[in-house]
C-alpha cells in the first residue's frame, strides 16, 4: 500500500487527480482567454488581421515621411522596409510551430523559448506593451482627429469644438467593442477595417492624381538648417516604421488558425500574409510616391489635410479612417487584454468571469483615452513610437531570436540575411526616437492642455 502510494506521487509530490485536476483548470482558462480560446480561424481571416494590423493612419503621414526623405532615400527606405518585415513575419510565422506538438501562441512566448524564461519576458513584454499601448494611444488621437476633421468639413458654419471632445466620441464605441471576447469575435470589425483602409488610400492617391502637381512645386528640403533637416529625416525614418507594425500581433494571430501535424497553421497563416502584403503595397506606395509628386515639400503630415476638395469624397475618407481605426485598436488591445488577464487569473488567482474581464477592459480603454486626450502630437507619436517600440519588435528582434534557435552557419546566406537586417533595424531604433522626440518638443511648445 505504502509503495503505491509512494508510486503515485510525482517529483513534486502531488498524485495524479491533483494533476489531471490542474491540468483541467489550466485547460479551462487557455479557453477563457482571448488568444488560446478559439481555434477555427480561415486563412482570410489572417489576411484582412494584417491588413488592419498594418495599414493604419501612419500610411497618410507616408507623403510627409517622403518630403523629409527625399525621392531617393524615400523608395529605397519604403522598399526595404517592406521586403525586411515581410522576410521577419516569414521566421515568425515560421517559428510558430518549431517545437512539435507545442504552438508559441503569444510573442512573449517565443521570446522565452528563444531566450530563456525569464530573460526572454523581459526582452519582449516590455517592448510589445510599449507598441501595443502606444498604438492604441496613437489611434484614439486619429480617431479623434478624423471625426473632427469629418465635422468640420461637412458643417462648415457650425461651431468648433475642441479635439479633446471628439476623442471622448471615438472612445466610447471601445467601451462597447472592447467586451468582444477573443480574435475570431471581432472579425466583422477587422473585416470592415480593412476594407476602410484599402478605401481610404485609395482616396487619398486618386485624390491627389486628380488634383495634378501643384504649381511651384518644391522638392528640396524644407528645413532651413542642416540639423533641422537631419532631424526631421530621423523623424521620417519613424514614420515609416510605424507604418509596418503588424508583426507584434502576428503570432496571436495565427494562435486562432487551427493546426495539425498534416495541416500545420503556417501554410494558411503564410497565404494570409502574402495577400495582406500585397495590400500593403497597393496602399502604400501610391500613397506616399503620388502624394509627394503632386505636393512636393509643401505637402501636410496627413495627406487628407492638402485635399481639401472634393469636400465630400475628403470627408467621407475621414469616416472611413475612423472605421478603420477602431478595428485597429481592437487587434492591438486584444493582447494587452490577454496579458492582464492571464497575469490576474493564473498570477494573482483571479476567477475567470465577465466582471473581471469588464473592468481590466473599461479600465484600459479609460487609460488610452485620457493619454490621448493629453498628448495628442500626432506626427510627433508616430516617430516616436515607430523607432523606439517598433523597430526592434518588427525589424531585427525575429532575426535575434532566429540565429538564437536555429543558429544557422556563419557567413551563410541566412547569417547574413540576418545580420544586416539587425544592423539596420538597430539603427532605425536609435535615429528615428531622436527626430520624433525634436517633434514632440515643438509642438509641446505652443500646445495648451485639453485644448
Amino acid at each position: 500500500m505504502g509503495t503505491q502510494a509512494v508510486a503515485d506521487l510525482d517529483s513534486y509530490g502531488r498524485t495524479n487527480s491533483q494533476i489531471d485536476e490542474k491540468s483541467a483548470k489550466e485547460k479551462a482558462i487557455d479557453e477563457w482567454l482571448p488568444i488560446s480560446s478559439s481555434r477555427h480561424a480561415k486563412w482570410w481571416y489572417a489576411a484582412f488581421h494584417n491588413v488592419t494590423a498594418m495599414v493604419g493612419a501612419g500610411v497618410l503621414g507616408l507623403p510627409y515621411a517622403m518630403a523629409e526623405l527625399g525621392w531617393g532615400p524615400g523608395v529605397v527606405v519604403l522598399v526595404l522596409s517592406w521586403i525586411i518585415t515581410l522576410y521577419t513575419l516569414w521566421q515568425m510565422v515560421e517559428m510558430h510551430e518549431m517545437v512539435p506538438g507545442k504552438r508559441f501562441d503569444r510573442y512573449h512566448e517565443l521570446g522565452q523559448h528563444a531566450f530563456g524564461k525569464k530573460l526572454g519576458l523581459y526582452i519582449v513584454v516590455p517592448q510589445q506593451l510599449v507598441v501595443e499601448v502606444g498604438v492604441c494611444i496613437v489611434y484614439m488621437v486619429t480617431g479623434g482627429t478624423s471625426l473632427k476633421k469629418f465635422h468640420d468639413t461637412v458643417c462648415t458654419s457650425c461651431k468648433s469644438f475642441k479635439l479633446t471632445y471628439f476623442i471622448m466620441i471615438f472612445s466610447s464605441v471601445h467601451f462597447v467593442l472592447s467586451h468582444l471576447p477573443n480574435f475570431n469575435s471581432i472579425a466583422g470589425v477587422s473585416l470592415a477595417a480593412a476594407v476602410m483602409s484599402l478605401s481610404y488610400s485609395t482616396i487619398a492617391w486618386a485624390a491627389s492624381l486628380h488634383k495634378g502637381v501643384q504649381p511651384d512645386v518644391q522638392y528640396g528640403y524644407t528645413a532651413k538648417t542642416t540639423s533641422g533637416t537631419i532631424f526631421n529625416f530621423f523623424s521620417a525614418l519613424g514614420s515609416v516604421a510605424f507604418a509596418y507594425a503588424g508583426h507584434n500581433v502576428v503570432l496571436e494571430i495565427q494562435a486562432t488558425i487551427p493546426s495539425t501535424p498534416e495541416k500545420p497553421s503556417k501554410r494558411p497563416m503564410w497565404r494570409g500574409v502574402v495577400v495582406a502584403y500585397i495590400i500593403v503595397a497597393l496602399c502604400y506606395f501610391p500613397v506616399a510616391l503620388i502624394g509627394y509628386w503632386m505636393f512636393g515639400n509643401a505637402v501636410q503630415d496627413d495627406i487628407l489635410l492638402s485635399l481639401e476638395k472634393p469636400a465630400w469624397l475628403i470627408a467621407m475618407a475621414n469616416m472611413f479612417v475612423v472605421v478603420h481605426v477602431i478595428g485597429s485598436y481592437q487587434i492591438y488591445a486584444m493582447p494587452v487584454f490577454d496579458m492582464v488577464e492571464t497575469v490576474l487569473v493564473k498570477k494573482l488567482d483571479f476567477r475567470p468571469s465577465f466582471i473581471l474581464r469588464f473592468f481590466v477592459r473599461n479600465a484600459y480603454v479609460a487609460i488610452t483615452m485620457f493619454i490621448a486626450i493629453t498628448f495628442p502630437f500626432f506626427g510627433g507619436l508616430l516617430s516616436f513610437f515607430g523607432g523606439f517600440a517598433f523597430a526592434p519588435t518588427t525589424y531585427f528582434l525575429p532575426c535575434i531570436m532566429w540565429l538564437a534557435i536555429y543558429k544557422p552557419k556563419k557567413f551563410s546566406l541566412s547569417w547574413w540575411t540576418n545580420w544586416i537586417c539587425i544592423v539596420l533595424g538597430f539603427m532605425l531604433m536609435i535615429l528615428a526616437p531622436i527626430g520624433g522626440l525634436k517633434q514632440i518638443i515643438d509642438q509641446a511648445k505652443t500646445y495648451e492642455f485639453y485644448s
